[in-house]
């Protein structure tokens, strides 16, 4: 699917692994860290119309730097006539105001400074997270290059029980066969079918943790159907679908039949994520349900069934950060917050903040955190001193109801 990409979109018929390439970029999305950090304002970019700025990793804004880079980011907007400008208010993770607004499309390029964006592959596109210069580049000329990697294919068999979500898939994959350094990855397979595109993007957006280059999806049924909700009127996009002889570095089968929810331990998610099982039941000070690969809709439906009517375990702190403004409208109305915040949730403003160790829930030295968001890693969170295990929404409302790591199978109805 990526080799289809990226040679389409550098106007050859086809490319080869090892080959490097110069693509004309769809979409380049910007994000207000850029804004903040050694910002110097263009003479001149490529095309407006291929431009996003998502208000995303510090909103409302926590410091003076964020504030001015704030600042900045409307100028910018202002200046160029860039239209797609979310600021606070339509504010957002990034990969979530990109899936709403349908800047990642079939068939297309996406660009933007955050790790994550490789989160736009579940919509079969070359979506990929760039250094701040690359991105400054693309502004500028609307081209970048890429190196042509070999893809791993993952293929999907069977059914996925309702207990078990896209992280607990990404979980598996992560633990059964560790860093994909070099590689992309690419999803298919019969089993796809019962995998939704909120999964689908929790999945894709975890292939970050794995050092995957991109992380991709077909556009099957459901892709498309997604896609033509969000971008009505929009011009007709072209999908990329991977050849019946595509050649690939290894082909790789997932019963998702014999899935159960699954746990990253401490410090990294390859080789170190294992069946719920298998993990100590841990005391836990935080328990955080929230960012781009969690903080959807359809988690917080998740988490709020489980903790409804309910209590939050004594010494526990449960943070819920909703991944937008759309999702927190969403939730309220449907009464998902209301059932959180009465468990005892604290409902945080749609940004970055706790996953990134910024803002809104920081860990203390030898805290304990069970974390939906997408990186466990020594200090992502607050302190270094701190032990951030990884897992799904519904295993983090239940072991926040608990006070410990607890199989979320026995809440959910």
């Amino acid at each position: 699917m990526i080799e289809k990409i990226l040679a389409r979109n550098a106007g050859l018929d086809q490319v080869t692994v090892g080959q490097t390439v110069v693509c004309d970029v769809d979409m380049t999305v910007m994000i207000d860290l850029q804004f903040a950090t050694g910002w110097v304002q263009p003479l001149r970019i490529n095309d407006p119309a291929k431009v996003a700025v998502v208000m995303d990793h510090a909103v409302p804004a926590p410091s003076v730097l964020d504030a001015a880079g704030g600042t900045k980011a409307r100028a910018f907007a202002r200046d160029f006539g860039i239209e797609r400008f979310y600021d606070v208010g339509q504010h957002g993770i990034c990969h979530q105001v990109i899936a709403e607004n349908g800047l990642a499309r079939p068939g297309e390029i996406l660009a933007c400074t955050d790790s994550h964006t490789c989160a736009g592959g579940a919509y079969n596109t070359a979506a990929r997270g760039l250094g701040p210069a690359e991105v400054y580049s693309i502004l500028c000329t609307g081209r970048t290059w890429f190196q042509i990697a070999p893809t791993i294919r993952y293929e999907f068999t069977g059914s996925k029980p309702a207990a078990v979500s896209g992280k607990d898939v990404f979980l598996h994959i992560a633990g059964t066969y560790g860093d994909a350094t070099n590689h992309n990855l690419e999803f298919g397979g019969p089993g796809l079918a019962s995998i939704p595109m909120n999964d689908r993007r929790t999945i894709a957006t975890q292939g970050a943790e794995i050092s995957a280059d991109f992380s991709t999806f077909p556009a099957d049924e459901l892709c498309r159907e997604f896609i033509d909700r969000h971008t009505p009127g929009r011009a007709p996009y072209l999908v990329a679908d991977a050849d019946p002889d595509a050649v690939y570095a290894a082909v790789r089968t997932v019963d998702l039949d014999a899935l159960v929810p699954y746990v990253a331990r401490p410090g990294t998610v390859s080789h170190n994520a294992f069946p719920i099982t298998a993990i100590e039941r841990r005391p836990v000070n935080q328990c955080f349900i929230g960012s781009c690969a969690n903080g959807q809709l359809e988690d917080l439906a998740i988490a709020a069934a489980i903790v409804r009517g309910r209590k939050v375990a004594p010494g526990v702190r449960l943070l819920v950060t909703p991944a937008s403004q759309q999702v927190y409208r969403d939730a309220m109305r449907a009464g998902y917050l209301q059932d959180l915040a009465d468990a005892g949730a604290v409902v945080t403003n749609s940004t970055c903040g706790a996953c990134f160790g910024y803002h809104m829930g920081l860990l203390g030295p030898g805290e304990v955190c069970l974390t939906s968001s997408t990186r466990n890693f020594t200090g992502r969170m607050g302190s270094p001193d701190a032990e951030i295990y990884m897992a799904s929404p519904a295993t983090v409302a239940a072991s926040a109801l608990t006070g410990r790591v607890t199989d979320p199978r026995g809440e959910l109805n």
